[in-house]
């Protein structure tokens, strides 16, 4: 009787695991080991002595924009794909991410927590009343807030244009990303911006080299998000420039049409300044 029912028990052990075998559905042509494994190609480096000529930007990525809403999409996580800000939250949760605060003169100085991570996001605990079924009795509870990770609708990029003279071209490194969270304010008649967190560039390269953004004309050539920002895949306008007066932004001494020809106005003479280290 025992050793009948250890077999029954053995069947129907077997039998659990095929039903768990046959949920796994594999939705894929093949098995995706390239992009989970890839490494960002390193930069080449540059000396002090090849550097002719350098200059800091600021630039704005509006995430609305077509081009760009590959980054702004998916919104949850669909097929092993995460938004640009979904991505860099769950670096700092779970990859060991350093998030620095924007409320310092330089970008990297003061290191954000978790925590202030998800209070700088929106996150906040709210305390509600909930009845208690054993004594019938109203309790104070806390309740987590929650990322909302479409507010952010911007993010900004601090970079270095400079020209090397050992391959006599101009160059661009970017040095960091910060998402803009645009949101209601609380009495709803208007909206508000705020910078979250800075993101060093370097750092998160290699957790963008291993996540892929949705190529519309390819599934099976997909870029990766270093790819996107390192071949400057996306749109965007300069913010500001490295001035003397406290790098001021474009928008502190002037508006509309103006503050565009001025973005308009500092990429140009980026531009003008590689043509004439040209000139013979």
């Amino acid at each position: 009787m025992k050793r009948l029912f250890f077999i029954l028990i053995v069947l129907i052990g077997f039998g659990a695991a095929d039903m768990v075998k046959a949920q796994e559905v594999n939705t894929e042509l093949y098995t995706k080991d390239h992009v989970p494994n890839r490494k960002p190609i390193p930069y080449a480096h540059v000396r002090e002595a090849d550097v002719l000529w350098a200059k800091k930007i600021w630039r704005v990525i509006d995430l609305r924009e077509k081009i760009n809403l590959p980054m702004y999409y998916p919104t949850t996580q669909m097929d092993n794909r995460y938004s640009l800000i979904d991505l860099l939250i769950y670096g700092i949760r779970y990859e060991g991410l350093t998030a620095y605060s924007p409320n310092t003169p330089d970008e990297f100085q003061t290191v954000l927590t978790p925590e202030q991570v998800d209070f700088a996001m929106g996150s906040v605990n709210d305390t509600s009343y909930v009845k208690n079924a054993e004594t019938g009795e109203l309790e104070q509870k806390v309740i987590g807030g929650e990322i909302q990770s479409t507010d952010i609708k911007q993010v900004m990029l601090k970079e270095i244009w400079f020209f090397d003279r050992k391959y006599s071209r101009m160059d661009v490194r970017i040095i960091g990303l910060c998402p803009i969270r645009e949101y209601a304010t609380e009495d709803g008649q208007g909206i508000r911006k705020s910078q979250t967190f800075w993101i060093y560039f370097p750092e998160v390269r290699d957790l963008f080299a291993r996540h892929e953004v949705f190529n519309p004309r390819n599934d099976a050539q997909r870029r990766t998000y270093d790819d996107l920002f390192i071949k400057r895949y996306f749109g965007s306008y300069i913010y500001k420039e490295a001035n003397v007066y406290n790098n001021r932004r474009i928008e502190d001494y002037t508006a509309g049409m103006e503050a565009m020809m001025e973005s308009e106005r500092i990429k140009r003479s980026i531009f003008e300044k590689e043509h004439d280290m040209w000139e013979f």
